[in-house]
């Protein structure tokens, strides 16, 4: 491990990441690299790893709940979610052991088929390199060109999700696809889970006055800067989504599950777009865990409360009445 000398930092976002003057990158929040498996596990979960742009090295790992997968006659498909994970847009993996369990779980328990997205990272590739993986993966999922999208999943029950960094990505994934409708485009998406979703602006909210997080508005006033290479500030759309914005995201996805904590930094913000999305017609879940901090769900054992999220969004994604099932894929197949 690189030991830098006393006083050699030079940015850096606290308990994430850390920038010497003499060049070296060292990521504080990361945790093991968890290697896939094509054998179910305990979960009843299969999974592999899959390259989607060689250009790029962009990737995924996919998720496949065999129970579902089992069930999958005649019309009958699984769920598909594509899931953007946190952290900072510096750190952690689709790889690592932390997002691996919750994909993990996620599939197992929602029945579904995931597809976990492993994008660029800042500061070695400024924003918005995340952004445009991101819509490289949509764009590859809706090509249906892996065996187990084209055999296993229903084109028609697409999830944008993800967490922290993940969920401005997964927003932002959509207002590209609504912005797209008339074009190539991603494919359809049903609808959308922004988990604690990181998004920031200029100015100061009264709740991020008085926060209990571990998160500090004095670093997220510095990390943007970073992140894009010093190229935006906090007024920046991509972390300060506009209205429009928001049009376009209900628009692509009509449905919308957000999750707040209580002790989150960001929380206000998270309501407030929540209450924009439904402004613009779209039909929002707002789940709140009292008591909690930005991606607590994430810290395992999982606790009562992580169970109680990961409940809410399974019943969001296995919503009766969604289209999809059934007479909705076969009009598909059939054009």
């Amino acid at each position: 491990m690189y030991k830098p000398a006393a006083g050699g930092i030079v940015a850096q976002i606290p308990g994430a990441l850390r920038i010497y003057k003499d060049g070296p990158i060292e990521r504080l929040l990361l945790s093991p690299f968890v290697p896939a498996c094509e054998n179910p596990d305990a979960a009843g979960v299969a999974m592999r790893d899959v390259v989607i742009d060689r250009g790029t090295g962009v990737g995924a790992r996919l998720f496949l709940s065999t129970a579902g997968a089992a069930a999958t006659t005649g019309w009958r498909r699984l769920p598909l979610v594509v899931y953007f994970h946190g952290g900072t847009f510096t750190a952690e993996s689709a790889f690592c052991r932390r997002y691996h369990r919750y994909a993990t779980s996620l599939a197992a328990r929602a029945g579904a088929l995931v597809v976990s997205v492993e994008y660029r990272l800042a500061p070695e590739h400024p924003i918005p390199a995340a952004y445009d993986d991101a819509w490289a993966a949509l764009r590859w999922v809706a090509s249906s060109s892996d065996p187990w999208l084209a055999d296993r999943a229903d084109p028609w029950r697409v999830f944008l999700a993800g967490d922290s960094a993940g969920g401005d990505i997964a927003f932002h994934t959509a207002v590209r696809a609504g912005r797209d409708r008339e074009g190539t485009g991603g494919g359809d998406v049903e609808g959308l889970v922004l988990v604690h979703p990181y998004f920031w602006g200029p100015d100061r909210l009264p709740s991020e006055l008085a926060a209990e997080s571990f998160l500090t508005a004095e670093a997220a006033d510095r990390h943007w800067a970073l992140v894009t290479g010093g190229r935006a500030g906090n007024d920046d759309p991509w972390i300060n989504p506009s209205d429009e914005d928001v049009a376009f995201a209900s628009l692509t996805c009509r449905r919308a599950l957000v999750a707040v904590a209580e002790k989150d930094l960001v929380r206000e913000r998270v309501r407030r777009l929540a209450a924009r999305y439904r402004g613009c017609g779209g039909d929002v879940t707002l789940v709140e865990s009292a008591g909690e901090d930005h991606g607590f769900h994430l810290s395992g054992p999982p606790r009562a409360r992580s169970i109680e999220l990961l409940d809410h969004i399974v019943k969001f994604i296995n919503k009766e009445g969604s289209r999809g099932r059934g007479q909705s894929y076969r009009r598909r197949r059939q054009k």
